[in-house]
């Protein structure tokens, strides 16, 4: 076990809960705080990514950001489930739409990740790695997406190094035939270090674009309204 603080996250051991939302934006993590939790405590804010530890329902839980991409992705996760003894992260995010059995506002649950990255290269396994997310969250997921009357949708997504992809030059139409649902850049990652280390990851999506139809949500509406998916997240936690 590395030591602690670490190089990104400066709480003491003891400060994240056991379970951890991992919205990619800083801000989005202080609204669930904010919004959710009672008794929130601000337990890391090095380079802004705040952290914060409080209680929903009488749980203890966490949330804090990833930042953007896989490999912000994996330095914090890697950290939590190494070095902080976290032992389950819901990242809680938005992603583009690949079908039109999507609309804006829908909620996915990614049950693989399909990539274009060479971050499972670092695992030493010659040939192409195909993370899931934990059973057991997916299904607690699932249920609790059923009580609360939310039509969540499970598949495979697709993370992408890219943001600016020229999705017209790029394999979209395979993606689409092989049933994948939407893209965003971070699950691959997660996956695979939840994976590695023996812990439990999932990722529920919220979709902010389409791919397909051009339809596109503001930076506000990502940060602040797409509370169903963060609702659900709390529930399992």
């Amino acid at each position: 076990m590395a030591n602690i603080p670490t190089p990104h996250i400066n709480a003491p051991q003891g400060a994240f809960a056991r379970t951890v939302l991992m919205p990619g934006d800083p801000l989005r993590a202080k609204f669930i705080a904010d919004t959710y939790l009672q008794d929130a405590e601000l337990v890391n804010n090095v380079r802004g990514v705040q952290g914060y530890t409080g209680n929903y329902k009488g749980k203890r839980v966490s949330v804090m950001a990833s930042g953007m991409g896989m490999p912000s992705m994996g330095i914090y996760s890697y950290e939590l489930f190494n070095c902080y003894n976290v032992e389950n992260i819901i990242r809680i995010g938005t992603a583009g739409a690949l079908t039109m059995k999507l609309q804006l506002r829908d909620v996915v649950a990614a049950m693989s990740s399909y990539t274009d990255s060479n971050y499972g290269s670092q695992f030493n396994f010659h040939g192409s790695l195909a993370p899931s997310c934990s059973y057991e969250l997916l299904k607690a997921a699932m249920d609790a997406a059923e009580r609360q009357g939310v039509n969540m949708q499970p598949g495979p997504i697709f993370s992408s190094d890219a943001f600016y992809k020229q999705w017209e030059y790029t394999t979209t139409p395979v993606l689409q035939k092989l049933g994948v649902l939407c893209v965003e850049m971070e699950s691959y990652a997660l996956y695979l270090n939840a994976a590695a280390a023996g812990k439990n990851a999932l990722t529920l999506l919220t979709i902010s674009d389409s791919l397909v139809t051009g339809e596109a949500l503001s930076a506000e509406d990502r940060q602040n309204t797409f509370t169903r998916m963060m609702e659900i997240a709390l529930e399992i936690a």
